[in-house]
């Protein structure tokens, strides 16, 4: 009797420790599962990234000769000729009287001149107003009312403007223009025009044309002489 009962009790033994062992085994599989099933995917997880960092957008008033004035949003880095595009420029509309390849701030407020307006601001430019797109003009106001980024005339253009050495000199934008083209400005010299180029690299773009008196040696009276001749965008 008494080995029996001890056979008995190996057997017990043998059922619980297989029931205790294949117990925790699935226990251990579940729970890696589990932990598996909880860690989002990279695939998971790009959408949400890139739903948090929305692509920047612009937006400008397009007014002037187009035939859907109004405002526009466009993406981060876009052209004043991006602007222009959306608003549709008219045909009677001086494209050639901006500069199209500068680069479209926030907020801006661009203004398209018709041919007449361009012609108008610059009467030695006569292929403006005929049409053939032959002047570079900015419209009355052009340089100083920031609507936008004016192509400067050509030099020997035959406007009033007059430089230094008695050549006619155009509208020039000191924010772009070169060491040559300020140094063709009234009382601006090598020295002068490399102080200018410096201190926009330095300082920043100039925001109206009375900014160049921050340019160490140009003050009031030098101003007076360049006011009329320059422009910024």
């Amino acid at each position: 009797m008494f080995q029996l009962e001890r056979r008995q009790q190996l057997a017990v033994l043998v059922v619980l420790a297989v029931l205790v062992f294949g117990g925790g085994y699935r226990y251990a599989v579940w729970q890696n599962r589990a932990a598996a099933g909880d860690k989002p995917s990279l695939e998971q997880l790009a959408p949400a990234d890139a739903a948090q960092s929305p692509a920047k957008e612009i937006e400008a008033y397009v007014v002037g000769a187009v035939e859907k004035p109004g405002r526009y949003r466009l993406p981060s880095g876009a052209r004043w000729g991006d602007a222009i595009d959306r608003a549709v420029p008219r045909p009677d509309a001086a494209l050639e009287a901006l500069n199209l390849a500068a680069p479209l701030p926030d907020g801006q407020k661009v203004v398209v001149p018709t041919r007449q307006e361009a012609a108008a601001a610059n009467p030695a430019a006569p292929g403006m107003a005929s049409g053939s797109g032959g002047g570079h003009a900015a419209p009355s106001g052009g340089s100083t009312n920031g609507t936008g980024p004016f192509a400067a005339p050509a030099a020997g253009g035959g406007g009033s403007a007059r430089s230094k050495s008695g050549g006619p000199v155009g509208m020039v934008n000191i924010n772009t223009a070169g060491p040559s083209e300020l140094d063709a400005l009234p009382g601006i010299g090598p020295a002068l025009a490399q102080r200018i180029i410096q201190y926009r690299e330095t300082k920043g773009l100039f925001k109206t044309p009375e900014d160049i008196k921050n340019v160490s040696g140009i003050g009031d009276k030098k101003y007076e002489q360049l006011k009329d001749f320059i422009a910024v965008n």
